[in-house]
This record gives C-alpha cells, sequence and structure tokens, in this order.
C-alpha cells in the first residue's frame, strides 16, 4: 500500500511534533511507498517552528503547506487532499486526540471491496456538554442528511484518493465532512467502519465552540442540505 498521511494543524505546537513522529514509524510497519503532509493553516504559536524542524529531520518524506491566513478546517482539508500524492490518503487532526498507530487497524480492513474505511469513537473524551451535544449533533445530521456510517464527526479516516476525481468539496468550515461523507456516498464508494479510542485534549483549546463559528456553521449546515437533498428531491420529483 502506498499512503499519504496528513494533518491540518492550527496552533498544535504541543501535539503536532508527536503526531509527525509517530505517524512515520507507524508507516515505516506498514509501507515501503508513504508521505506525511502537515498543512499548517495560518498558526500563529510555534507550530512553523516545531514543522520546520521537522522538515530537516525528515527531508523529502515530509512536507508542509502553508497557509498565511487561516482557511477554516475545510479549508485545510481540501489542501491536504489535493497535496497528496500516493494512492491511499489517511488524515486526523493535529490536536492529538486520536492515536494515529491505530492507523493499523484501518489498513487491515481496506481491501478491493472497500474505499473508505471510516473510525467511530469508541468513547468520547471530552467535557460532558460537548459529549451531549456531539450525540445531539450526530442525531440531527444523519436524519438531515440520510448518513449510513456511525460517526461523522470522527476525523480518523483511510481513503482512495482517486475518489477525490468524483467528488468535489466546496465548504471551508467544519461542515466539510458532512458534505464529504452524503457525497462519498452518493457516488457509490463503499465505507467499512472500525471503532478506535478517542482522548482529552492534552494542549490547546477546541476552535469551533464560539458564536461567529457555530453561526457560520449552521448557515453552512443549511446551505448544503438545501444543496444536497432538497434540490435533487425537488428536481427528482419533476423529472
Amino acid at each position: 500500500m502506498n499512503i499519504s498521511v496528513f494533518f491540518p494543524c492550527y496552533n498544535d505546537a504541543g501535539t503536532i511534533a508527536s503526531m509527525v513522529v509517530l505517524a512515520f514509524k507507524t508507516l515505516s510497519e506498514i509501507s515501503g511507498d508513504y508521505e506525511v503532509i502537515v498543512v499548517d493553516d495560518g498558526s500563529t504559536d510555534a507550530s512553523k517552528a516545531i514543522l520546520e524542524e521537522l522538515k530537516s529531520r525528515y527531508n523529502d518524506k515530509f512536507r508542509v503547506i502553508t497557509h498565511s491566513k487561516n482557511k477554516g478546517y475545510g479549508g485545510a482539508l481540501m489542501a491536504g487532499f489535493e497535496n497528496a500524492s500516493k494512492e491511499f490518503v489517511f488524515y486526523t487532526d493535529g490536536d492529538a486526540q486520536y492515536d494515529v498507530r491505530e492507523l493499523k487497524k484501518l489498513v487491515l480492513l481496506m481491501d478491493n471491496d472497500v474505499d473508505v474505511v471510516n473510525g467511530f469513537k469508541m468513547n468520547r473524551s471530552d467535557p460532558y456538554y460537548r459529549v451531549l451535544i456531539g450525540k445531539f449533533y450526530q442525531v440531527l445530521i444523519k436524519k438531515l442528511f440520510g448518513l449510513k456510517i456511525k460517526d461523522v464527526d470522527c476525523d480518523f479516516r483511510l481513503m482512495r484518493k482517486n475518489i477525490f476525481d468524483k467528488v468535489r468539496l466546496e465548504y471551508n468550515s467544519g461542515v466539510i465532512c458532512v458534505e464529504m461523507i452524503r457525497k462519498i456516498q452518493d457516488a457509490g464508494f463503499k465505507f467499512r467502519e472500525t471503532g478506535v479510542c478517542h482522548y482529552f485534549r492534552a494542549y490547546g483549546k477546541s476552535q469551533f465552540f464560539n458564536f461567529q463559528r457555530v453561526f457560520k456553521v449552521a448557515l453552512d449546515i443549511i446551505d448544503l442540505w438545501w444543496k444536497l437533498i432538497f434540490l435533487k428531491r425537488f428536481r427528482g420529483r419533476n423529472t
């Protein structure tokens, strides 16, 4: 298996180095052809300096994509998919709430009949209010968009790169995960799922929980539902 691993990074100076080091260790055990990419989405902490140090250590197997300004989670993911050069692409967040070594579990489940191996959180290690909000969000989103996977919000995914020959992503916010899964589902690609561990955030804070960001996500959800669900149903009834 030849594989690209990438991490979106926004002010993850306390965790991104360990994520990269573990990624290289894990990849050396499962593949002879791999690369690691970090998408630095306009970080203002020490992430840039840390990533420069990592580049000197890992040379041509490690690349950094730098955004001069923050483009949002969706913008970081799109940059990662666009710049990945291998047949398979895996991504997870740079905040170390997932263990990149569990990529091995996903690789074992990827075969000729599968296009996406999607993780789901076996236990969510977050403050209680985030767990409750997360459960409500999952139920709402799965109902609104008819999603068939267990955990659309689990950013621990191994995918075939050629998916993106058919699937075009547009949203710069966190809604990109809903957009991506629904479009992959509509395109007929096959999913497989496995449970993965989720850990408390050891550094920094979530970028999601502020009014401006939540409001933007809410608007994007409405816009996405209109495009992917309502308009398709409306056009279907009139053909």
